[in-house]
């Protein structure tokens, strides 16, 4: 599992992020999310690095 910054255009993304949400309503959002959530991890597709992920985030302390 990679935690240090992995993007060539991290700033970027995160706009597209916030975007993507536009307009949604919060259970829109929450389906965009985890529908992101599942595209990512089939694209990933290594089961232990995707546990540890869902640990590691789990592991974050809230803002």
């Amino acid at each position: 599992m990679k935690t240090i910054l992995n993007q060539q255009d991290a700033d970027s993304f995160y706009e597209q992020l916030l975007d993507a949400h536009q307009g949604l309503d919060e259970r829109q959002s929450a389906l965009l999310n985890a529908r992101l959530i599942l595209l990512l991890a089939n694209h990933l597709g290594d089961a232990k690095v995707l546990h540890e992920c869902v640990e590691a985030a789990r592991q974050m302390p809230a803002p």
